[in-house]
């Protein structure tokens, strides 16, 4: 695998496919809080956006200024073509992690 992933990363990936290109430090946490059912700070969705952008994985861009937010711009985050093949690749690495693990798991 290229690039490891985290488990906190790789679900802001999933929340980036699902969302699209209107995804935005908010909604990708209610997304990741809706999909985990555990509370997640903008801190740290922001962190974790951050070091995401560098590594070359996500793109991110600035909207119109708002009213309703004072005039601030919100930014928003996008997949890119690494961060994708990156979420393949990684999504291969544990399939075959898996393979044949789940009667193991099961409760006896």
């Amino acid at each position: 695998m290229g690039t490891f992933l985290g488990t906190f990363e790789h679900a802001l990936l999933y929340a980036l496919v699902h969302l699209g290109d209107d995804a935005y430090t908010l909604t990708i946490g209610r997304a990741l809080e809706t999909s985990t059912g555990r509370h997640v700070s903008p801190g740290a969705v922001y962190t974790a956006l951050a070091r995401l952008e560098r590594r070359g994985l996500v793109s991110s861009r600035f909207g119109d200024p708002t009213p309703e937010r004072g005039g601030k711009r919100k930014r928003y985050y996008r997949l890119s073509a690494a961060g994708r093949r990156t979420l393949r690749e990684s999504e291969r690495a544990l399939a075959r992690l898996a393979a044949g693990l789940a009667p193991g798991l099961e409760t006896r």
